[in-house]
């Protein structure tokens, strides 16, 4: 059993050979919540929710496939246990339905409800989070900043050692995401004149199309009118003569 306490980030495995303990889970699909009263002492009070899971040749459980044994499936991009290598790539790959089984040979857990007692290595200790937040918002929402405090200012740094002994350790903190500052304002501000420069030339062009177009067409229709008077005062002409 590999359980995961969300609640501080730690995570532990459990070997159990008797079957009995963990007959609870077979017949259980992914998401189902169950008590672990009957897995161990250890584990009275507690309840946990399936997360999935490896038979014992290694292949994960699927969530929405309702078979207790290995299927042969299409898979595509965007589907669990697939990762496409090209655009569009589909194959047919081996994966393990989500209802549990006594073929399994790890299941993935969750603490949902924690018991009296504790856990060693589980429930007692607390493992800090690596990484700090790194969008702009996100960082405001951890320290309660407003719009006026300068999110730069407030960005958690983690401190690296390096390999050689020599070197002095240093602190590294990522680049913010979403952050506005004068130069993003002005570099948008920029794309909009650029816009709407663009914008007016095109309109200006089109106008100068449709007069030179009017001013083309109206020439035509000069010229048909003069060709059909030339015609008529022709035809007039020789009718006249005769």
């Amino acid at each position: 059993l590999n359980i995961a306490n969300l609640a501080n980030g730690s995570q532990k495995s459990f070997s159990i050979d008797d079957e009995r303990k963990v007959r609870v889970f077979y017949d259980k699909q992914i998401s189902d919540e169950v008590p672990g009263d009957t897995v161990g002492d250890e584990f009275k009070g507690y309840v946990f929710r399936i997360t999935g899971g490896n038979d014992k040749q290694g292949f994960p459980m699927k969530q929405g496939v309702l078979v207790p044994s290995r299927v042969r499936l299409l898979l595509s991009a965007g589907h669990s246990c697939f990762k496409a290598r090209r655009s569009g790539e589909r194959r047919r790959k081996s994966v393990r339905g989500c209802i549990v089984g006594p073929d399994l040979s790890v299941l993935s857990l969750v603490i949902i409800k924690q018991g009296e007692n504790e856990i060693p290595g589980l429930t007692d200790v607390s493992v800090p989070k690596r990484l700090g937040p790194k969008r702009a918002n996100n960082i405001r929402k951890l320290f309660n900043l407003t719009k006026e405090d300068d999110v730069r200012k407030f960005v958690i740094r983690r401190e690296v050692t390096p390999k050689n002994a020599d070197k002095k350790p240093y602190t590294k903190a990522p680049k913010i995401q979403r952050l506005v500052t004068p130069r993003t304002l002005m570099h948008k501000r920029r794309l909009v004149t650029v816009k709407k420069r663009q914008q007016e030339k095109s309109r200006e062009a089109a106008a100068e199309y449709a007069q030179l177009l009017a001013m083309r067409q109206k020439e035509q229709r000069e010229r048909k009118e003069e060709l059909r008077r030339r015609r008529s005062s022709a035809s007039r002409n020789s009718v006249s003569k005769q």
